[in-house]
């Protein structure tokens, strides 16, 4: 008896694996709307990771909620959107598509678009995960997943601005009318020091200053080698990083939204920012 209950629990947690990886695929295989006024690309920065209901046309891989960024624009503006963002997602997977079975973000582009944003970059350069996981280090899940960073030879930056020019060369041969904004990270630590909300010191935060700018000029550049409108959030941010007063950016333990990623006031910030810039 112990053998045949034991028996139907394995086929049971089996069929619910098969069944979430069909889902999965499903998900993968609809393509987007190709009628929106206004497209959002990007990574979880701009999906609102955390920050609300989901969204009830995202990919259960991309937990893209309804209080990103773009979804706050798009009601700033009265524009139709199509949000194409996703957690975890890089600058390729806008291009070309493989993440979990999704197709390229930049599928949703069409004759229609007259807006694109585009937040992106952390991923492909290990950025955000790095800090996460020296915060909880200490953990069993940080010292085994968690070797310490990467150094700063192995994050391929340049690649991370040649694709941005190749996504807004697509874009403007899709929709050549639309407005393309490229959207830099805005800031997640203090200009110097750390604080206990980080759970890292100084050393892990210089590394991730570091890597911050970096990422912030391969965007800046992009921005200028293709002709898009850039938005410095990191400048439009500072004094409201994660140790600030009055953050715009999660700490490693937040009670709402996820480590290190915009609260509901970045956000907000962050599309009134767009908004500014494409008024």
């Amino acid at each position: 008896m112990v053998k045949r209950v034991a028996g139907y629990g394995i086929a049971t947690v089996a069929a619910g694996a098969l069944a979430a990886v069909g889902v999965l695929v499903w998900q993968g295989k609809r393509k987007p709307a190709t009628s929106g006024q206004y497209v959002a690309l990007g990574s979880s920065f701009a999906a609102g990771l955390g920050l609300g209901p989901r969204d009830p046309g995202s990919p259960l891989v991309c937990m893209r909620s309804t209080n990103g960024y773009p979804q706050v624009l798009a009601r700033m503006t009265g524009l139709v959107l199509v949000d194409m963002t996703c957690s975890g997602s890089t600058t390729e997977h806008i291009l070309n598509g493989g993440q979990v079975f999704l197709g390229p973000q930049l599928a949703a582009i069409g004759a229609h678009t007259r807006l694109v944003t585009i937040t992106s970059g952390g991923n492909d350069v290990g950025y955000i995960m790095d800090l996460t996981l020296a915060s909880h280090r200490s953990g069993l899940l940080g010292r085994l997943l968690w070797k310490g960073p990467k150094p700063i030879a192995q994050r391929d930056f340049a690649k991370v601005t040649d694709n941005f020019v190749s996504i807004v060369q697509q874009i403007r041969q899709r929709a050549p009318k639309a407005t393309v904004v490229l959207v830099s990270y805005p800031a997640v630590l203090p200009q110097q020091g750390s604080c206990a909300g980080l759970g890292f010191g100084q050393g892990m935060a210089d590394i991730g200053r570091d890597v911050a700018a970096r990422l912030h000029e391969a965007t800046r550049r992009a921005a200028e080698l293709s002709g898009a409108t850039f938005v410095d959030m990191a400048a439009a941010s500072i004094g409201h990083d994660a140790c600030s007063p009055e953050p715009w950016i999660n700490g490693a333990s937040p009670a709402i939204g996820a480590p290190f990623h915009p609260n509901q006031a970045g956000a907000q910030a962050t599309a009134e920012a767009v908004f500014k810039a494409i008024a």
